[in-house]
């Protein structure tokens, strides 16, 4: 599977502290595994953000994601006030 950063995703994740940095990478490695890993509670969005996903990083960050042609690509990483 082929896996790209959005412009956006490159500058949201540099802002995050670096804990969140560390967990993002523990996440990353198990969603190239497994990206319906249960830990992960990957879930389809709703609404104006239809046809995105999003995965669990911490207790209230998420990492948004979208499939295309047998790739994804993260598009934002941050808590529910900033990606909502």
């Amino acid at each position: 599977m082929r896996i790209t950063f959005h412009r956006k995703f490159k500058k949201n994740i540099k802002k995050q502290p670096r804990k969140v940095q560390i967990k993002f990478k523990k996440r990353y490695k198990l969603f190239k595994k497994d990206q319906f890993h249960h830990s992960l509670n990957n879930h389809a969005l709703k609404g104006k953000y239809y046809g995105i996903r999003s995965i669990n990083i911490t207790g209230d960050i998420r990492a948004h994601y979208l499939e295309d042609d047998g790739g994804v690509i993260f598009l934002d990483i941050g808590d529910h006030s900033d990606l909502y």
